[in-house]
């Protein structure tokens, strides 16, 4: 058994264990407030009273030659709320998942591996105040000019700086991102966009210069789906202006939009955030993963306020398969975006809930 996989057990039977040995007094997450304004460094870190949370980070880098690599590292803490009141160290409070990947369009090869654990007794941990969250040898920390990296995958390995170059980009209204057609489904959600990739790749035992550009989310909630809410497509953009631009829109499980949103900072830093009705996304074109047999809409025409443009990935297999973590398979690659053949901006592309309706 593979050790991610059979951590992943581990932490189940954990888990059932849990609910049958220990009571079970089970505590209300906290809520999106309206109004609340998120406070800096403090909310960087970690907000355990929260049900679910990650840190997302991706980006496009090139090697010496030239040669674009897509990069993707994610750690997500998760509040199981079961037997709270139990003294036991052993008892899951958090657990904590991380995904990393490597998009090599040149070889045509997606890599991707995970981690998972319960938080506790030094190996994984989720800090409070700032930026650090770590699972054995994978670690995403907060550094004096941004963010470093330490992950030592199956396949490859980084060791990258994120240095940050702009404000925080506050989503939604101040930081309080809608996700569904009611109020309480709702998330804290903030992007750090443009930050100056520079480190090394490992791959095949080489290890190579790299340096570029990535962009950071923090999003936070207790009640994030609607119920009718099957998936998203997400998509974040660094602009080649300077400019940054996040759309998403939530589908219901007939394939409609049952909500969207994004937001649209120019390079000057002026801010337009985007309504539901302003974010449309049509599929071009299709992939089906002779793996999962799931279809992605991988190329797509996205309107976003005033701008239209069409994403197309370095290469349709981006599928990547959490099962052994998470739970779910969805698809995550890199993207490029072009107005009527100009590049408008590179990023990264999500679409969840084409395997199986999500559940969270």
């Amino acid at each position: 058994m593979r050790p991610a996989l059979a951590r992943a057990v581990s932490l189940l039977a954990m888990i059932a264990c849990t609910c049958l040995c220990g009571s079970a007094v089970a505590q209300d997450y906290a809520q999106v407030q309206p109004g609340h304004e998120l406070q800096f460094p403090r909310d960087h870190g970690s907000h355990p009273q929260f049900r679910t949370e990650w840190w997302y980070l991706t980006g496009w880098v090139k090697d010496a030659r030239g040669h674009d690599l897509g990069i993707q590292i994610t750690f997500f803490r998760n509040r199981p709320r079961l037997a709270e009141d139990n003294a036991s160290r052993f008892a899951p409070r958090q657990l904590l998942f991380a995904h990393a990947a490597l998009a090599d369009a040149k070889a045509g090869k997606l890599l991707h591996d995970q981690r998972a654990a319960r938080a506790g007794f030094g190996l994984a941990e989720a800090q409070e105040g700032r930026t650090d969250v770590a699972i054995d040898d994978w670690s995403l920390r907060q550094t004096a000019s941004g963010y470093s990296a330490s992950i030592a995958a199956r396949e490859f390995a980084y060791a990258l700086e994120f240095k940050v170059t702009q404000p925080v980009l506050l989503q939604g209204e101040r930081g309080s991102s809608r996700k569904g057609p009611l109020p309480a489904q709702a998330s804290y959600y903030y992007s750090q966009p443009h930050l100056a990739v520079s480190g090394s790749v490992t791959l095949k035992g080489e290890k190579i210069a790299v340096s570029g550009e990535a962009w950071l989310d923090h999003e936070w909630s207790s009640e994030y789906l609607a119920a009718e809410a099957a998936g998203w497509d997400w998509v974040g953009l660094n602009l080649a202006d300077g400019g940054a631009l996040m759309a998403f829109r939530m589908r219901d499980k007939q394939g409609g939009t049952l909500w969207a949103g994004g937001s649209l900072r120019a390079a000057g830093g002026r801010l337009r955030v985007l309504a539901p009705g302003e974010v449309r996304f049509e599929p071009l074109r299709r992939w089906r993963s002779p793996r999962t047999q799931a279809e992605y809409p991988v190329a797509l025409r996205v309107q976003a306020g005033d701008m239209n443009f069409e994403l197309e990935p370095t290469m349709d297999d981006q599928e990547l398969d959490s099962r052994a973590s998470t739970g779910t398979i969805y698809w995550e690659g890199a993207v490029s975006a072009k107005i009527g053949g100009k590049l408008l901006g590179l990023g990264y592309l999500e679409l969840t809930g084409y395997w199986r309706p999500l559940r969270m």
